[in-house]
């Protein structure tokens, strides 16, 4: 499951509050936790107000889930552009109501005709620009209820095809029924569908058996936190494999700097004109080139203050015009 859940809940008044921490912190999400579960604990032990996560993992899963912290929670949507890489666990011949493991078994097929090179073989249909189904034990929402509700009580409600990417697909071991599967892929792809998928295909029907998310970005499970380890707000070391800043996790975006006396508007939220930046954007950027939908601004020391949009406006020469229009301020005034 694909989506983003962010929580403002306030923080109970008994409990000391983190005002100053900022970031997305590799979290090693166990077994049997919902996402959400997670979000309220470390609410609890951080003792932060705004925290919530990029990319839904169902409960049974384990592995790699960015928790936003403060501020980054402005920034989710960028992140949930970040690749994500699975270990999955393929069961052929099962097919479930949930598509996983989860779920009551609803057919049953003889798996003793399907060999190797059949499995390969489908494989190779499924990388790539493909459409998915979205299941019904989903958090896609149709006409604003999510799906599962749906499903909960027994209908099925007719869901469109959606694009996603499939960047690699690759078997590890086959061992009878049971296929190893490392998946590299865009955002909204859901495994339990391309393992359904992929079964189908080989007409025997399937099921998703186990789900680990190795990677999402430059997070990856070896290095993120085990949730018990994480105690408090000193803990966090500012390792960047375990804890990005907010300028690290936007450094796709270019970086411009004003100067010190527009550092304070900066942080009103104020768009920039020209003669305030420091280093020049290029007519591209300011053109809007997708490459450069954003751009970090920074301060003369270097520290980021806000997220913005360079203003659709090319060979901008006159000094009062603007230049970025700030999308979301990232630091405490």
């Amino acid at each position: 499951m694909e989506s983003l859940l962010t929580d403002h809940t306030s923080q109970p008044k008994s409990e000391k509050v983190s005002t100053s921490l900022h970031g997305i912190l590799n979290i090693n999400k166990p077994a049997g936790w919902t996402s959400h579960d997670v979000v309220l604990h470390l609410r609890r032990v951080l003792g932060i107000r705004k925290v919530g996560h990029a990319g839904t993992l169902d409960p049974a899963a384990t592995g790699v889930l960015p928790v936003l912290l403060g501020k980054a929670t402005k920034i989710a949507d960028h992140l949930l552009k970040w690749e994500k890489e699975y270990a999955a666990v393929l069961r052929l011949g099962q097919s479930t109501d949930t598509q996983d493991a989860t779920g009551t078994i609803i057919q049953e097929t003889s798996t003793e005709s399907v060999t190797e090179e059949q499995i390969h073989s489908a494989l190779n249909e499924f990388r790539g620009d493909i459409q998915q189904v979205p299941p019904m034990y989903s958090a896609v929402k149709i006409k604003g209820q999510p799906l599962y509700k749906a499903a909960r009580r027994g209908e099925t409600i007719e869901r469109s095809p959606r694009p996603v990417t499939i960047y690699r697909l690759e078997a590890g071991a086959i061992r009878g029924r049971d296929v190893e599967l490392r998946v590299v892929c865009s955002k909204g792809t859901y495994i339990r569908t391309l393992c359904v998928d992929i079964g189908d295909r080989l007409q025997v029907g399937g099921h998703l058996l186990s789900l680990e998310r190795s990677a999402v970005g430059s997070f990856h499970v070896q290095d993120a936190y085990e949730l018990e380890d994480v105690k408090n707000a000193q803990c966090l070391s500012g390792n960047r494999r375990s804890f990005l800043t907010l300028d690290e996790a936007l450094e796709q975006f270019p970086s411009v700097t004003v100067k010190p006396d527009y550092v304070a508007r900066v942080m009103n939220g104020a768009p920039i004109p020209w003669n305030a930046i420091n280093v020049s954007l290029s007519d591209d950027l300011l053109a809007g080139n997708s490459a450069h939908s954003r751009v970090r601004v920074k301060d003369p020391h270097g520290h980021l203050l806000a997220l913005g949009k360079p203003h659709a406006l090319a060979n901008i020469t006159t000094a009062g015009e603007i230049a970025v229009n700030i999308e979301n301020v990232l630091i405490d005034k």
